[in-house]
């Protein structure tokens, strides 16, 4: 198939490099200029077949809303608007909404997979009708991970993102758990080396996972992490998730004490917090923080 693809940054991109390995043209485009293949959302709609369909890869909030409203006057009758940033469930339902109107479609779609999704693949959490699923089915295809899951028609509009939105709220509690535990096998000196011991959980354990690995993978690059600062930020997905379960009155106690450990990390230089910071660094390439230097800010690392 043939799409367009706002956004080519550490995801957009290798969604694009992705998509083309898999025999799909992509047209970009970008704000930088060097990795765009057209020179405006403008130009990047001209070059595509009706039928048109747009993935939009942005931060989520106002850049989104306005990237898709200017999209909803480039567009007509028939094409179709993906959302695959983290962007809010409501939104999609607002965004929806509006290209309605003019006959276009929308579909919202949680990514997940991180700067490793172009050799792994990217698990995808979509919602919209069938109708508007099937046209863009083959890029959903190209992009999730190989094998029998990883994919998913979640629902109507929204439950894409909404499913998304859980899954990061569980992310935190899971990888809260791990950074607590990393703390407390080096805070009692008994266990000779720690690294070996969370190794060591990679096979044969009930707690075994991805983030796992990324943690030793952290932990081989910097032992004891004391390159990263105890600085973890939130991306806003785990604070609408605690909203949600409030809404909802479904309780979520360990989400939620993820989500104040991060704000008590940004008072604190803590240990736990290290590890949550080289996790997000590991499956994400989220930024992270060195200590400051004397009489300094912190920087970015």
């Amino acid at each position: 198939m043939e799409l367009g693809l706002v956004g080519l940054g550490k995801m957009g991109g290798n969604m694009r490099t992705r998509l083309r390995n898999a025999g799909h043209t992509v047209v970009g485009y970008d704000q930088n200029q060097d990795i765009s293949d057209s020179t405006s959302l403008a130009d990047m709609v001209e070059k595509l077949p009706s039928p048109k369909v747009v993935w939009v890869m942005v931060p989520a909030g106002d850049i989104t809303r306005s990237v898709i409203k200017e999209l909803g006057d480039l567009l007509g009758e028939g094409d179709l608007v993906v959302d695959g940033g983290n962007s809010r469930w409501t939104d999609d339902q607002a965004n929806a909404a509006m290209l309605d109107e003019k006959g276009i479609g929308f579909v919202d779609c949680g990514v997940s997979g991180g700067v490793w999704g172009l050799e792994n693949g990217y698990a995808l959490m979509y919602g919209g009708s069938a109708e508007n699923i099937a046209k863009v089915q083959p890029a959903f295809d190209a992009l999730k991970p190989e094998g029998e899951f990883g994919s998913v028609h979640a629902g109507e509009v929204g439950a894409g993102h909404f499913s998304k939105m859980v899954h990061n709220g569980i992310e935190y509690a899971v990888m809260q758990s791990y950074a607590e535990g990393w703390e407390l096998l080096q805070k009692v000196d008994l266990v000779d080396n720690v690294t070996e011991v969370f190794r060591s959980w990679r096979e044969g354990t009930v707690i075994r996972s991805w983030l796992l690995d990324l943690l030793v993978n952290a932990l081989d690059e910097d032992p004891g992490l004391s390159k990263i600062r105890g600085y973890a930020e939130d991306s806003g997905e785990g604070r609408w998730t605690v909203e949600a379960g409030i809404d909802n009155a479904v309780a979520t106690p360990a989400i939620t004490a993820a989500l104040y450990a991060r704000f008590i990390s940004r008072q604190d230089d803590s240990p736990a917090m290290k590890a949550i910071a080289a996790m997000r660094n590991q499956f994400g390439g989220h930024a992270v923080q060195s200590g400051p230097p004397p009489g300094g800010d912190a920087s970015p690392v």
